[in-house]
């Protein structure tokens, strides 16, 4: 079964925590600072390789998390930094964020990589801190936290070529005759529920993949039937063959089915109804009503479309149509990839919200817990680096435009203090 959508939760590391320590050596009575950096956290990559064929994989592990960095060591050395985590896609794979359903990757090449989630950086040992007039830190900065992102991922097949048409006019059976693809054929509606990749070869070095995609039905750019699911996979395709029953076994109207499929694909993304296309009549070995074939033909040459006659069962005009389609696809130029903006630092940034509750403030967000995470509260230098750092990163400045008094409490995380200007 082709699973083309999971959705899956990443985590990048979190950066190690800097170090408190002292340089400790016999004969040395008070040696400086010497706590080391924390390492940087692992970060979360997507990889596509073309030896994966479905998602299957993502249906049984949901959540993927990066190393996190190690902690500083004393005699300066740092923390040893987390491995990143490489997670393995099919081609063809396209990366959402999950809870905007904003694309944000399109892994369309075998060994395209994207950064999904980066490690967070690694904290400052208490080394950093040391100046003329504070010589023994008894502080350091913890690490920065990772990145956690909920994660969709679609499959949208890659063929040069897209089989389309009703459930039941052939276009298994066309793959099956002109490809080694053995897509399930019967006589009853919606026999393929998955799509069908063959290669398809015309003479020595010119070949090109086609894909069966299952049945379309009205109503299917809604989500009728399998509509969604099936309508993805066209979209990467160059060429379109619109395979149509045209032998009035099952009293359909030809033209209307050729109408109906396009106006789905038109609903679906109009830029499907404007893909090259290629009407291909089918089954035209057992024509039971010459007049509504006539009808059909006449219709679709007033449109200026070209029609292909052929009977897939019997193999008839099955060749000189592929050699066609081989020649239609040189002359259409290969999808560029889509490059999306990436937004991973913007959403890394420290930032924070103030929040008035009933006479107090709360401030709130990530910058506000690094600040109270770097702070020995026990030690007045760290103390005065921890006003410091309220007034540098603007938010004395934002609890003043909030309204705040001298004497008013501010709270932190668990810490609460009375604002002093």
């Amino acid at each position: 079964m082709l699973v083309d959508i999971a959705e899956i939760k990443i985590q990048s590391g979190n950066g190690g925590n800097g170090l408190v320590a002292f340089h400790r050596e016999k004969y040395v009575a008070a040696g400086g600072p010497d706590g080391g950096d924390g390492g940087r956290g692992g970060d979360v990559l997507f990889m596509a390789d073309s030896r994966l064929l479905t998602l299957m994989d993502f249906r049984y592990k949901k959540e993927y998390k990066a190393q996190n960095g190690g902690d500083g060591r004393g005699s300066k050395c740092s923390g040893k930094n987390g491995e990143n985590l490489v997670i393995r896609v099919p081609v063809g794979t396209l990366i959402k964020d999950a809870e905007t359903d904003r694309p944000i990757a399109d892994l369309n090449h075998d060994g395209a990589v994207f950064v999904a989630a980066r490690g967070g950086n690694g904290g400052w040992g208490n080394m950093h801190f040391a100046t003329p007039t504070r010589q023994v830190p008894k502080f350091a900065k913890p690490g920065q936290k990772g990145v956690t992102r909920r994660i969709k991922l679609e499959l949208k097949l890659l063929a040069d070529v897209g089989l389309v048409g009703f459930p039941n006019v052939g276009k298994s059976t066309l793959l099956s005759v002109v490809s080694s693809a053995k897509p399930k054929i019967a006589n009853y509606h919606f026999t393929t529920l998955e799509p069908n990749l063959g290669v398809i070869s015309v003479g020595e070095g010119d070949s090109f993949v086609m894909a069966d995609i299952p049945g379309i039905i009205e109503g299917a750019s809604e989500g009728a039937g399998l509509g969604h699911e099936f309508l993805r996979h066209i979209e990467r395709t160059r060429l379109l063959l619109h395979l149509v029953d045209v032998s009035g076994i099952e009293g359909r109207n030809p033209i209307e089915d050729f109408d109906t499929i396009c106006e789905e694909m038109r609903r679906y993304n109009p830029i499907l109804a404007e893909k090259p296309q290629v009407v291909v009549a089918n089954k035209t070995d057992i024509i039971t009503d010459e007049a509504a074939y006539e009808a059909f033909k006449k219709e679709i040459e007033e449109r200026d479309l070209l029609l292909f006659e052929i009977s897939a069962a019997t193999g008839k005009g099955t060749r000189e149509l592929m050699a066609f389609a081989s020649g239609c696809l040189k002359e259409l130029p290969i999808p560029e990839q889509v490059v999306y903006e990436d937004v991973l630092e913007e959403e890394q940034e420290l930032t924070f919200t103030i929040v008035r509750e009933g006479e107090a403030f709360r401030v709130e967000g990530s910058r506000a817990e690094h600040i109270v995470n770097s702070t020995n509260f026990s030690d007045y230098e760290s103390l005065q680096f921890f006003q410091r750092s309220l007034r540098d990163h603007g938010i004395i400045d934002a609890l003043e435009k909030a309204g705040i008094q001298e004497g008013d409490l501010v709270r932190m995380m668990d810490l609460e203090f009375e604002f002093v200007h």
